[in-house]
């Protein structure tokens, strides 16, 4: 990627990418249709998430949405016009891969909500690590209300919200405001919505200022823990902070704090 503009590739014209000191912004660019999910759009996604894996220079990425709306889900009418169950199925396959890929990536996703997020939109901010919403923003899960329960949001969401919350969300579809998300745990912090890019970097310099290689290291852990046992967790925790500090990163903010000074960090 190239830090030095903000440039978007004539064939990634459905998402907008742009690199700048070490923070790498994802745009979904479908602002007529909210920013919906096709397959073309995942598909851009995807290949993204893959580029800023492997690129060092990207340390931090965030995902909004072009105009008013952060995402409103899958794209019905497209779906509606696939010609086979395989399609259909191949969609949602594919939308879980790009899922799953945030939470592999080893730099901090942050979701920068900036308006409405529903269905797999909603999805999408519950999976991202750290979520920044407009006080305007607002959130449901609301399938069930067209006779489709939205199975693969519920992975997400009963993964970040209490049971009996993300159960009502899902059973009910009904629409949250950005306080209640931000109270129910989905969100970390609600700003009016001309701020929410400022808001979003701010987080993104936190991160920024911290190592690499541990926050990387850190956040596999993260999510591995979530889905083991005590015992488990506990012993690929042990095993992983026993390695962090043998890093130089390690020694290096070790030996800072010891000596009363900022850390180097190379």
């Amino acid at each position: 990627m190239d830090e030095t503009a903000a440039v978007v590739k004539p064939d990634t014209e459905l998402l907008l990418r742009r690199v700048e000191a070490g923070v790498a912004w994802l745009t979904l660019n479908r602002p007529r249709q909210f920013n919906a999910l096709s397959g073309a759009l995942l598909a851009q996604v995807d290949r993204a998430l893959d580029e800023i894996a492997g690129d060092e220079g990207v340390r931090v990425v965030v995902v909004t949405g072009a105009g008013t709306a952060f995402c409103a889900g899958h794209d019905l009418k497209e779906m509606r016009s696939l010609p086979s169950q395989g399609d259909v199925d191949a969609l949602f396959a594919q939308c879980s891969a790009v899922m799953q890929k945030l939470v592999a990536l080893p730099q901090p996703v942050i979701a920068a909500v900036n308006g409405l997020a529903t269905a797999a939109g909603c999805q999408l901010v519950a999976q991202c690590d750290l979520a920044v919403a407009s006080e305007d923003a607002r959130f449901a899960v609301s399938g069930i209300n067209l006779g489709l329960f939205c199975s693969t949001p519920a992975v997400p969401l009963s993964r970040n919200l209490g049971r009996k919350r993300a159960a009502e969300m899902l059973f009910t579809g009904d629409f949250i405001d950005a306080e209640t998300a931000l109270d129910w745990g989905l969100v970390n912090r609600v700003v009016p919505a001309d701020r929410v890019v400022e808001a979003t970097s701010d987080l993104a310099r936190k991160l920024l200022a911290k190592p690499r290689d541990s926050l990387a290291m850190g956040k596999a852990l993260f999510y591995r823990q979530l889905e083991a046992g005590l015992a488990p967790a506990y012993a690929d925790a042990s095993r992983i902070i026993a390695c962090n500090f043998a890093t130089p990163a390690a020694k290096e903010g070790v030996a800072a704090f010891l000596e009363k000074r900022p850390p180097d960090w190379k």
